[in-house]
């Protein structure tokens, strides 16, 4: 008689951000703190990536000033201006 082990998928449960994601948080009430981008994201109806990423994040009772302070790599409005006076 064999035996099967059967594997069970593995999901990480590790924070990711992608553009898509974190563009939900633009219009968040900035400043705001942890618990209120959560509601906010809730109320909004944001994807649950984003709920989930917000959950995720250490709660240390900081205020964060805007999505730059959750995810520094965040893309500003200028890194998508194009200046043909530099060409």
């Amino acid at each position: 008689m064999r035996t099967f082990l059967i594997a069970k998928p593995s999901f990480s449960t590790e924070m990711y951000w992608t553009l898509e994601l974190a563009s939900k948080l633009e219009d968040a009430p900035w400043p705001a703190t942890k618990d209120e981008l959560i509601d906010y994201a809730m109320r909004s109806g944001a994807p649950l990536e984003v709920i989930e990423n917000l959950q995720e994040m250490e709660d240390e009772g900081e205020t964060y000033e805007c999505i730059e302070d959750i995810w520094p790599d965040y893309p500003s409005k200028e890194d998508f201006f194009f200046n043909e006076e530099e060409y």
